[in-house]
């Protein structure tokens, strides 16, 4: 029987929800994943390649930038040949916005106040009702407006704050409630203060990210300590964890972000030590090749490879399957918490494999006869 721990629960904050295409987020819906294409959009096949790499990742939502009319254009090729819903990222042109929703956008990204008057804001929201398409008003400490930079002197939370709420009032005069928010920036003290504050003040799903957060390695590295507080804080609806890497790795980053926090369950989780003299097997190539075979598994499962009877056992108990290095090359397999066999040297990585895609199987299995028992 599983244990519940309460120190494991995370009490999410209490948002409004909304629909990005076929996609909830906020209320109770699952934190959604995203990423960015950076394709140019008015290549449509190589951004349908894009898009679908991403969606064997897992990425839940796309964004794609519409900077000009063959971008927006473009979407009408795009969005039939690809299954997530797509953003629209429209940052000055209001008819980008309008075109995009008429051409199968699912959400547009917009920055109310930078796209002109009253009436132009008015034809977006026209254009975003009609064709079911939400937004997301996105709040960047690189591009303020003028007049809060004077008043506040620098970007702060404060100014963040006040300028995305300004930019939901225009919104909401137009009686359209259908939006998220985000307010990010690149400096993490920054984004998490910001994004408190907004938490606090409004009841809007909100989009998490640290933009501009670096390359693969320290871009994970600061986006995971950022996002990964509000997260434990309970704020947050949908992330994009901002790379200067394959967008792929970001729709990575963001589930193990998930994962760590029992947010979200995807796939295969390795617990793996760090390996050191006690080991009885490669463990860091052992580990290495395992995540990329199983790499295809999306049915939640976690696996531990430990080097040594140290920690390993008491590792396994916890996880699907185990495995445990022993002395004379010869390792302890775990299935369930409990040893089940014992295997040599030869053909590790193979046979941990096999064994997760069978107990993969399974669980598929069983839940297609729960599913049609609830018919």
């Amino acid at each position: 029987m599983t244990v519940i721990r309460p120190y494991r629960q995370i009490d999410r904050r209490k948002s409004r929800r909304i629909m990005v295409g076929s996609v909830p987020v906020g209320g109770d819906s699952p934190i959604t994943v995203q990423s960015m294409t950076n394709t140019l959009t008015k290549d449509a096949q190589a951004t349908i390649a894009q898009i679908r790499a991403l969606e064997v990742a897992g990425a839940d939502i796309v964004r794609v930038s519409c900077p000009d009319e063959e971008s927006s254009a473009a979407l009408k090729e795009i969005v039939p040949e690809v299954t997530v819903p797509l953003v629209a990222d429209i940052h000055f042109h209001y008819k980008r916005g309008i075109e995009a929703a008429k051409n199968g956008a699912a959400c547009l990204r917009i920055n109310p106040g930078n796209i002109g008057s009253k009436d132009r804001v008015r034809e977006v929201v026209k254009a975003a009702r009609d064709n079911n398409c939400s937004m997301r008003i996105g709040v960047n400490a690189g591009s303020l407006e003028r007049e809060l930079l004077e008043r506040y002197g620098e970007p702060c939370p404060e100014a963040m704050v006040e300028s995305a709420l300004n930019h939901a009032r225009l919104l909401e005069d137009e009686d359209f409630l259908d939006f998220k928010i985000s307010v990010k920036a690149s400096d993490v003290f920054l984004a998490v203060a910001a994004y408190q504050q907004l938490a606090e003040a409004c009841d809007y799903p909100l989009h998490l990210g640290v933009t501009e957060a670096g390359g693969l390695r320290s871009g994970t590295v600061k986006s995971s300590v950022g996002m990964g507080m509000l997260l434990w804080s309970g704020i947050g609806d949908t992330i994009r964890v901002s790379l200067s890497a394959d967008p792929v790795e970001e729709v990575k980053v963001g589930f193990d972000m998930l994962k760590s926090l029992g947010l979200r369950h995807r796939g295969v989780n390795v617990v793996s030590c760090p390996s050191c003299a006690r080991q009885q097997f490669d463990v860091i190539e052992t580990v290495k090749v395992l995540e990329e075979r199983l790499a295809h598994i999306t049915t939640p499962l976690t696996v531990s490879v430990i080097g040594c009877v140290v920690n390993g056992p008491g590792e396994a108990t916890m996880t699907d399957i185990g495995f445990t290095g022993g002395g004379k090359g010869v390792h302890q397999v775990y299935v369930g918490g409990l040893p089940h066999h014992r295997l040599k040297d030869q053909g590790i990585v193979d046979h941990l494999v096999s064994m997760v895609e069978e107990k993969a199987r399974e669980i598929e299995a069983a839940k297609d006869v729960a599913d049609q028992a609830a018919e």
